[in-house]
């Protein structure tokens, strides 16, 4: 991977309406410029779920285009080719994911799905925070990483690192 290459990352989850969507968002914001940010999921809900739009707002995030929709659009031969893939729920990590055009690095970055807290307003709230807070360190790691100066292996250790903070 060479400097001044702007890099495509796909976020996966099972239902690509809560985290995997955080994540495109957060991308998308802290890696202007040099990512492309994506996110997918293998049975997606249809619809972002409200509480991911309304912190992502809060945290004066981009919202505009965010929408739920099928990791098949990311396989067919006009898709974008990705160099990066993260899991970032459990059962989207033990799925069997499609074949990825050009071999892209991947790790698991698993988060607690915050849709399935019980608690009033504040609650999920708190943990819509939580998960997009989770995923903005592990971001920004990612985004401290010498890309181009890793080689296959080391950037494969230091990408399923990052998941286990």
């Amino acid at each position: 991977m060479s400097d001044g290459q702007t890099y495509n990352v796909l976020f996966l989850c099972t239902a690509n309406s809560a985290r995997s969507v955080l994540a495109e968002s957060l991308l998308a914001e802290l890696g202007r410029g040099r990512f492309n940010a994506f996110s997918a999921g293998s049975f997606p809900r249809g619809q972002v779920h409200p509480m991911t739009l309304e912190v992502l707002q809060q945290l004066q995030l981009p919202v505009d285009g965010l929408r739920s929709k099928s990791w098949d659009e990311f396989t067919g031969t006009d898709a974008p080719q990705m160099d990066f893939i993260f899991t970032v729920c459990d059962s989207a990590a033990g799925e069997a994911c499609p074949v990825w055009p050009g071999h892209p690095a991947t790790a698991h970055w698993g988060v607690p799905d915050p849709a399935f807290v019980d608690g009033d307003a504040d609650a999920q709230c708190a943990a819509f925070l939580e998960a997009a807070r989770v995923l903005k360190r592990r971001i920004e790691l990612f985004l401290s990483l010498p890309l181009a100066r890793l080689d296959t292996m080391s950037l494969q250790h230091e990408l399923r690192a990052i998941g286990q903070r």
